[in-house]
């Protein structure tokens, strides 16, 4: 299910059970308490609950956001924005929630990668991401600071920095589990390689860039700002 799902929602507990119904048959009723919730622990899940507002009854209801193993926090910003886009009151209370302070928590494991050839959804390479467990999480374009080439042999092209006279590219923002990307990068042949890449919004991620000496020879095709554009031209 996770190779096709990201997070699933569930109620935090079906019901509600008053005191005196506990204490009567504790064993029967904790059991349904934890139906939605017992099976997180055995199967290495991550998970948290979220307040939802109250029922008609007046009494409260929550739902709690479910996720593969070691996705924590990616999870914690979910259910903060989660939290926040329902409003309501803090608990039970009649103050209103306070702004979201900001999760200044560990890496997630993943990281993202810029792609601008090759590994573009649907082109010949996509499956090194794809096989990787990778997901695509943003179609974008570069800052306005690159020179885009062909590529001698055709297949590739080539993304230069340069300090005057570029553009911006069309690219993909790729998302793949850290553990997996020391053998994406070592498979990438020169003259690419991986370096920080800036984005159209100021923000860096790792990305492919060519050294110089990749485009002596290559064609400039920066004024068709992207590779899909190059080759439906050619």
């Amino acid at each position: 299910m996770w190779n096709d799902i990201d997070v699933m929602l569930t109620p935090t507990a079906g019901t509600i059970y008053r005191v005196d119904a506990m204490q009567a048959d504790p064993i029967r009723l904790n059991a349904n308490l934890g139906y939605y919730t017992n099976f997180m622990n055995l199967l290495d899940l991550a998970a948290t609950a979220v307040p939802a507002g109250f029922q008609n009854d007046g009494l409260p209801f929550g739902v709690t956001l479910v996720a593969p193993p070691h996705q924590d926090v990616p999870l914690l910003h979910l259910a903060s924005r989660m939290q926040q886009a329902l409003g309501g009151k803090l608990g039970a209370t009649d103050h209103a929630l306070p702004p979201a302070e900001k999760l200044n928590l560990l890496p997630d494991g993943q990281v993202r990668v810029a792609v601008v050839g090759a590994h573009l959804s649907g082109l010949p390479l996509n499956q090194q991401l794809t096989e990787r467990n990778a997901r695509l999480v943003a179609t974008t374009q570069t800052a306005p600071t690159y020179r885009f080439y062909a590529l001698p042999d055709g297949k590739r092209p080539g993304l230069i920095k340069v300090e005057a006279g570029g553009a911006s590219i069309a690219c993909e923002i790729w998302e793949m589990p850290a553990s997996q990307f020391g053998s994406f990068v070592a498979g990438i042949p020169a003259p690419l390689g991986i370096g920080k890449l800036e984005l159209a919004d100021g923000s860096v991620v790792n990305g492919f860039i060519c050294e110089g000496i990749g485009v002596v020879d290559a064609k400039d095709i920066t004024e068709f700002g992207g590779w899909r554009a190059w080759l439906a031209a050619n």
